[in-house]
């Protein structure tokens, strides 16, 4: 699976979601009241450690190259970690898992805002069908602190998202990854030491498996969008939300609701429309380009 062709890399997007949601897995198990802060800590410190090995693809000459954005999107991505620790503690894995798909409706409006971008009316439709899908899913008597924090996580993620515009185009993405994880230590190791946890050696495990299964998520995106158009793979994304129900429904007995069926959809299917478009007009573009010679 080289990620060459478009059937390869959607068969790369769909393993790689799949692993994206046993990274969930791993923290939902932590036990209940477990120290949030120290496992952010660890995670990001295993994460390193599993990309020394890749330490090659590294650009020394511009090792530090866009340190002020990389530092902010480092702590974003902090605060989205303990977002997402506390959704997925809280809330049912399929229902975190569609709050977070948030994240891409949020992108487009937050591409709009800073970059100028202009919607269409689909991407209009997209982002209030988003919104109203998420009402259903976690609809207002359930609206606490879980909710919120997936919300957050989304929020996070969508700006991570639109800041990569403002990296350093001659970084790789393991550099950008390794960069990323490097500038987390201080400030989760710092939120460790506040929290005054006593240390839980049996965190180990679940800070292993949920870097293992996340940073196997980033690579095979790595190889997936590297050498097709992402228009024509993105949709392939969206699979994360079936390994959701099916691992939530299997491993925890969490059954999904028609609220979640319908706010899901709500979701999804304008989002996959989108792309659909997207991927249209590439192939309308590119037929219209002139042959040479």
């Amino acid at each position: 699976m080289s990620g060459k062709t478009v059937n390869s890399a959607i068969l790369l997007l769909i393993i790689g979601n799949a692993m994206a949601i046993l990274s969930d897995v791993f923290i939902k198990l932590l036990e209940p009241g477990a120290p949030i802060f120290q496992f952010a800590f660890l995670r990001c410190v295993l994460t390193l450690l599993m990309l020394m090995p890749l330490a090659s693809k590294l650009n020394r000459k511009h090792l530090f190259e866009g340190f002020k954005i990389h530092a902010v999107r480092a702590h974003i991505h902090l605060a989205g970690m303990l977002c997402m620790v506390v959704a997925l503690g809280n809330l049912p894995l399929a229902t975190a898992n569609a709050v977070f798909y948030a994240a891409p409706i949020l992108v487009m409006v937050l591409a709009a805002l800073v970059f100028g971008e202009r919607l269409t009316p689909l991407s209009v439709t997209a982002v209030f069908s988003g919104f109203l899908g998420i009402v259903l899913i976690l609809r207002p008597i359930e609206f606490d602190w879980a909710a919120i924090a997936a919300l957050g996580s989304a929020f996070t993620l969508a700006i991570n998202a639109v800041m990569v515009r403002k990296l350093p185009k001659q970084q790789s993405t393991i550099h950008k990854l390794f960069l990323n994880y490097l500038l987390i230590v201080p400030a989760a190791g710092a939120l460790a030491l506040w929290e005054g946890a006593s240390w839980d050696g049996s965190m180990l495990v679940s800070a292993s498996g949920s870097a293992l299964f996340i940073l196997g998520y980033n690579m095979t995106v790595l190889l997936a969008y590297q050498q097709v158009d992402a228009n024509e793979v993105t949709s392939a994304e969206y699979t994360g939300l079936i390994w959701a129900v099916l691992i939530g429904w299997i491993g925890f007995s969490e059954m999904p609701d028609l609220w979640f069926a319908v706010g899901s959809a709500m979701i999804v299917v304008p989002l996959i429309l989108v792309g659909l478009r997207s991927r249209q007009r590439s192939q309308r573009m590119l037929r219209a380009q002139p042959v040479n010679g």
